[in-house]
């Protein structure tokens, strides 16, 4: 499918966008790689901080429905380095090609887990995606004038929290309300050190990538978005939604990661 007939079918805008010319050709590799498989891509799903794998459900579930083999990866969100291994090993145990998914924090860690042989694609859903030498850190330290500032308590002993009064405003908005408060209650402790921890290669400049831009997010701000999936060279789709779009609108988010296997399997212009 076409690119502009894909935004119809999704009924998503999108703002000009391609591929990073330097990642052209390793899109075309990648595409190819997962061509001659014979097989879908198998789609690994990695969360953010604050939260688990468990927000994947809607979006597993389609996936799976469509006929997606899906593998939910459960990172402790210690450090970037540790996260990044885990990742590595859900890839490893996968048969043939990969497509990994990142929200939030989640994309800093399939940015530096996506350099795996066996991943064909990347897919940012309102991610990070940090270049080589960069961390969540360098990227939120200076925010665009008049962002929202996200309510992250101090750090107790090296790991952080949100401010759980505040917490389905900023990360929830369009959330259930009960279910919001049930994520505000189940915070995974997220490390001071996943943070900090920097990238040695940004995958997205060797491989394909797509972003989704949730416009009502209030954790990274759209801009942030906007400018982290340009300087990828990613395809974007843009939205409104909350920083928890995979959870409050899972088939929007699996749409684009279908979209995006669907793209790794065909003849490049087909």
């Amino acid at each position: 499918m076409k690119r502009h007939a894909l935004v119809a079918a999704l009924g998503l805008s999108i703002p000009a966008a391609h591929l990073h010319p330097q990642s052209q050709l390793a899109s075309q590799q990648s595409i190819g790689m997962a061509a001659r498989s014979g097989v879908k891509p198998t789609i690994v799903l990695v969360h953010g901080g604050f939260v688990d794998g468990s927000g994947w459900e809607g979006v597993y579930r389609i996936l799976r429905k469509d006929g997606y083999t899906v593998s939910i990866v459960q990172n402790p969100t210690i450090s970037l380095a540790g996260d990044v291994a885990v990742t590595r090993r859900v890839v490893g145990a996968q048969n043939g090609p990969v497509i990994l998914v990142g929200h939030s924090y989640g994309g800093a860690v399939i940015t530096e887990a996506g350099n795996d042989a066996h991943v064909v694609g990347l897919v940012y859903i309102t991610a990070f995606a940090p270049d080589a030498g960069e961390s969540v850190s360098t990227l939120i330290k200076d925010p665009p004038p008049g962002a929202p500032v996200p309510p992250i308590l101090p750090p107790q002993d090296g790991f952080l929290f949100l401010d759980k009064a505040k917490f389905a405003a900023s990360f929830a908005a369009d959330v259930d309300a009960v279910r919001a408060a049930f994520m505000a209650e189940s915070q995974v402790p997220w490390g001071v050190e996943a943070l900090s921890g920097t990238i040695t290669h940004a995958a997205w400049r060797t491989k394909p990538s797509w972003y989704l831009v949730a416009t009502d997010d209030r954790m990274i701000p759209p801009p942030a978005q906007r400018f982290m999936s340009r300087r990828a060279g990613s395809i974007v789709l843009e939205t409104a939604g909350s920083h928890a779009i995979y959870v409050s609108h899972p088939a929007r988010v699996a749409a684009l990661i279908e979209r995006a296997a669907t793209t790794l399997t065909t003849t490049v212009g087909n």
